[in-house]
């Protein structure tokens, strides 16, 4: 995946904003929340880090081409980077990614889901 097309498919996204931060990584956000970063992996390769579940985190963790993210996972967070082949295929990026948002979206107050129109049927149920 190259950086135009992580940036289109996260763009894509609903409630999404993108800012260039912490040394030029792209950095991708649903409510104010980091869902997605992308920045430079090894070999001038793009590095995607992005939020997985408790589950998927011991899954994905082992996995080649794969690793707890850098800094956030020392820190107990269930972040994922890609930052190597063979890794994820591009529509398996496109499904953390995915994921990452809709989990990080879960975390905003009810208010916030509802006033940037995310989540319908989990605000709805909980009234």
């Amino acid at each position: 995946m190259t950086y135009e097309d992580y940036n289109k498919f996260c763009d894509s996204l609903a409630a999404t904003t993108h800012v260039v931060q912490w040394g030029g990584a792209h950095v991708w956000k649903v409510g104010g929340k980091v869902f997605a970063i992308g920045g430079w992996g090894e070999d001038g390769r793009i590095g995607i880090t992005f939020k997985v579940s408790e589950i998927a985190f011991e899954v994905l963790r082992e996995q080649p081409g794969l690793r707890p993210a850098p800094y956030l996972a020392s820190r107990g967070m269930k972040w994922i980077q890609h930052f190597d082949e063979p890794g994820l295929s591009d529509e398996g990026l496109r499904e953390h990614i995915e994921t990452s948002h809709y989990i990080v979206s879960l975390g905003l107050t009810k208010k916030k889901q509802k006033e940037l129109k995310l989540n319908a049927f989990a605000v709805n149920t909980s009234s």
